[in-house]
């Protein structure tokens, strides 16, 4: 899928939402444990509540590793369904890989041809070879790690390296790779007063925005210092939309959640 293409998506459905799809067996609703696969019956139930009032959906990979062999077969589920029944959904792979050359096409190779993502999440601390091998993909999307929404950011990324900030190092030496037009970002909502600085280094770029919700982001702070005229914005909900009942309701609850995130989205949009 294209940056157009998403854009196209946002204005359709006035909605710039991504719904974390961040499955724990301890939390889904207990009728759900009786069925084969539990993780893609509840996943089918919440994507065919929501679909219309998001553009992406973001299975974090460890909620599905954590259930081996099963767990796996669960996402590959899962990412078939979206692909086959809802194609114009933008699809990201929450997997924060980064490795050395050789080891990261592969995981490009597993995520883009096999399961046939849109796009990956990818850690930037091994630098540029270890983060090409996924922009060699035509049409997919590596979205990579800059200033992200937990408190252990500050350990590292807000730090000062050549008198600037190490995520500002990041985004600026991130746009001299090869395909780097295929960058997106990753950008916490509880860093809002960042999105400033972060949209003068990458004005056209999209954000995936976690921390609204759950973490505390403010949706207005967000689009306020971070949209850009494609809107460039991807807020992710997961806990606070699958999670909003665990009873036999739980999809019709999730979509009221999920209603009430793309209302606020689409008066913003009308304002901008």
């Amino acid at each position: 899928m294209t940056t157009k293409q998403l854009y196209e998506q946002i204005k359709k459905k006035k909605s710039f939402l991504c719904i974390g799809l961040d499955v724990d067996l301890n939390k889904i609703p207990a009728h759900l444990l009786e069925t084969e696969d539990p993780i893609f019956e509840f996943n089918k139930a919440i994507i065919d509540a929501t679909h219309d009032l998001c553009v992406s959906y973001k299975p974090n990979t460890a909620f599905y590793e954590a259930y081996g062999i099963k767990g796996w077969q669960s996402l590959e589920k899962t990412i078939k369904y979206l692909n086959e029944k809802y194609p114009e959904i933008f699809t990201i792979a929450d997997a924060k890989r980064g490795d050395i050359g050789n080891t990261s096409s592969m995981y490009a190779q597993a995520f883009f041809d096999d399961l046939q993502f849109d796009s990956v999440t990818v850690a930037p601390y091994m630098g540029k070879d270890s983060v090409e091998p996924f922009l060699a993909f035509p049409n997919k999307h590596t979205i990579l790690l800059a200033l992200t929404s937990n408190q252990g950011a500050f350990d590292f990324q807000t730090k000062d390296t050549e008198a600037k900030p190490l995520y500002q190092n990041v985004l600026e030496t991130s746009k001299s790779w090869k395909n780097s037009e295929q960058l997106m970002y990753v950008v916490g909502a509880t860093k809002a007063e960042y999105f400033q600085e972060i949209r003068r280094i990458v004005p056209d770029s999209f954000l995936l925005v976690p921390g609204v919700g759950a973490q505390g982001g403010s949706l207005q702070e967000v689009c306020r210092f971070g949209m850009n005229k494609q809107v460039g914005l991807l807020i992710n909900s997961s806990r606070g939309i699958i999670y909003a009942s665990n009873q036999t309701d739980f999809a019709e609850a999730a979509r009221s959640e999920a209603f009430k995130l793309q209302s606020a989205m689409s008066i913003i949009l009308e304002h901008n």
